[in-house]
């Protein structure tokens, strides 16, 4: 081949990869053009639901577009992972990821879907603790009070859940692993109907994200008796970590979000890009500081990371306390 048509050869072999580049680029720089669904594994109330609306409502506001919050509440919050895996890979379905999604990897053996393999993190929002937390006729104040009077009182106690496999169930399991206490396991549909149930209380005890509760604690309609995370939370200062009592516990519930892999990665960058302003927003961290919740900064590399670590740490938890779903 002569040298002319080596550079002919060249060039029409660029031209034509650029082409092939061209549509997804259009659709980056044209996103978003209609609404985007944001679908939430739990009921409206929890928190996952509060963090997917906060985050919808600055994506609403600086992408011209509305993005809109769907609750598909069940399963440990399967059913809306599934439904976003299967969704088309354009940028208008995406996850509000938690630690649920970590959990499940272990927890439901028999899944349809490998989330690891089928989703790509975008970018980590927030964190926050959970609050182990009793209907004030419980008549305990502090977490050694209640592992007391839990093993006096041997299947009195009713433990509410935002669902099998959530985050408050399985840090409710961690503890029961780590204490020795049983409680009766009571699973909800998501955190805001179980928390309704407690304020009555047809359940006495939950193991509820901050976000959620911290108005009914806040108000003394529920009494606090420790959070989850080794430290304090700066929202409930006066609450010591459950940790003081049971050396080595920690467990702490994080959202972020994602999309069903082969979403074009411009349109992953400029979503990325969003989130991180929205953490840095003067108003949005002080909305999240009074949920008792702190921004999480991640790129989708670092917010990967986070999921493959959180997976195998529960992991790990989840066979040597052999728990498993009845």
């Amino acid at each position: 081949m002569s040298k002319l048509s080596r550079r002919t050869a060249l060039r029409l072999a660029a031209g034509g990869t650029t082409a092939l580049t061209l549509p997804s680029i259009a659709r980056a720089q044209s996103y978003p053009s209609r609404s985007v669904l944001i679908l939430v594994g739990y009921a409206a109330g929890g928190p996952t639901d509060i963090c997917a609306r906060l985050i919808g409502g600055w994506l609403s506001k600086r992408l011209g577009q509305q993005f809109v919050v769907e609750n598909r509440d069940g399963a440990g919050s399967n059913i809306a992972t599934e439904a976003a895996i299967h969704a088309n890979a354009d940028g208008y379905t995406l996850l509000l990821v938690t630690s649920s999604n970590s959990i499940n990897a272990t927890l439901y053996p028999h899944l349809n879907f490998n989330y690891m393999a089928s989703m790509v993190p975008i970018a980590g929002i927030m964190q926050a603790p959970s609050v182990l937390e009793v209907n004030p006729s419980v008549p305990v104040k502090s977490t050694a009070e209640f592992i007391a009077y839990a093993k006096a009182n041997p299947g009195k106690l009713n433990l509410g859940t935002a669902g099998n496999g959530s985050p408050p169930h399985m840090f409710a399991e961690l503890f029961m692993y780590m204490t020795g206490v049983k409680l009766n396991v009571v699973g909800y549909r998501g955190g805001g109907p179980a928390l309704i149930d407690l304020l009555s209380g047809q359940v006495q005890v939950m193991f509820e994200g901050i976000t959620s509760s911290i108005g009914y604690l806040r108000a003394g309609k529920l009494r606090p008796l420790g959070v989850t995370t080794a430290k304090r939370s700066p929202a409930l200062p006066d609450v010591p970590p459950i940790a003081d009592t049971v050396p080595g516990y920690n467990a702490t519930g994080w959202f972020g979000l994602g999309a069903p892999k082969g979403t074009p990665q411009p349109i992953i960058d400029t979503l990325a890009k969003e989130v991180a302003a929205a953490l840095v927003d003067p108003t949005m961290k002080a909305k999240m500081a009074s949920l008792g919740a702190e921004p999480m900064p991640m790129g989708p590399s670092e917010f990967g990371k986070l999921i493959a670590d959180d997976t195998e740490s529960w992991g790990k938890v989840i066979r040597a306390a052999n728990i498993h779903l009845d």
